[in-house]
């Protein structure tokens, strides 16, 4: 779903000419735009960019209007999307018109690719294998992202602190032993996300002191939504905040 904040709409008035009793073209509309210098934050990614399980604004939204209260947020993260779902939505065309007017875009997804490797038995070769595909797909993303706006952009990669569930609900879920494995399947993942980030030009932001302090020894469940899943609006304020240090301007 799309998220936008408000924007300014420019609109032309037109007019109608008629010769002979015969009515002219109709005026050609002109489709709402943004000021020049108006900051569009376009997101692609999961669950947690598209604000599931949270019933509050996203963290896209949330870290465009730190930018500015006039900053317009099109969010086209969608959830149980993939890393290959994102790189096959950056390739449509209404998106690399949106990707066109971004002065920032934001990529988050992968960790469905790894959670499904975590389901699949929780092996360090299944998670060596996904995490492979999450780089690739996600470093052909970026390029698409470059290519479709043909002006250097601001394009952030964010990674997990958990790519299922976390806190008490993933304790409750999977045990300490698959807790700690799920969390061996997340450092695959932001590894692979680090490494697209890297390769493309783009720039990583972590995410997981943000949900479980630099020592990784924070229990993040008041961060959580209810299935240990989703950022709640703390977790998600918390992330647009990390976003906003790594590019406070846009």
């Amino acid at each position: 779903m799309r998220r936008l904040a408000p924007a300014v709409a420019l609109m032309v008035a037109g007019s109608v000419l008629t010769v002979a009793g015969c009515a002219g073209p109709a005026p050609v509309p002109v489709l709402p735009s943004e000021p020049p210098g108006t900051p569009v934050v376009v997101t692609l990614g999961d669950s947690v960019p598209a604000g599931t399980a949270c019933d509050c604004d996203p963290f896209p939204d949330r870290y465009a209007r730190l930018v500015s209260p006039g900053a317009v947020s099109v969010n086209l993260a969608q959830s149980g999307d993939t890393s290959a779902d994102v790189r096959t939505q950056a390739d449509d065309a209404a998106v690399r018109a949106d990707l066109r007017r971004a002065t920032v875009v934001l990529i988050m997804v992968g960790a469905n690719d790894l959670a499904a490797a975590f389901a699949g038995g929780q092996d360090d070769a299944a998670y060596e294998a996904a995490a492979g595909d999450v780089q690739a797909n996600v470093a052909a993303t970026v390029d698409t992202v470059m290519r479709a706006h043909g002006t250097p952009v601001t394009v952030l990669v964010l990674g997990y602190w958990n790519v299922v569930k976390d806190g008490a609900a993933g304790l409750a879920a999977y045990g300490a032993a698959g807790l700690a494995s799920a969390r061996s399947a997340t450092r695959y993942c932001n590894l692979a996300l680090r490494r697209a980030a890297a390769q493309t030009g783009a720039r990583y932001v972590p995410t997981t002191t943000t949900f479980r302090g630099d020592h990784r020894t924070l229990d993040p469940t008041g961060m959580l939504a209810p299935d240990g899943d989703h950022p709640n609006a703390a977790g998600q304020e918390a992330i647009a905040e990390e976003v906003y240090a790594a590019v406070p301007a846009g």
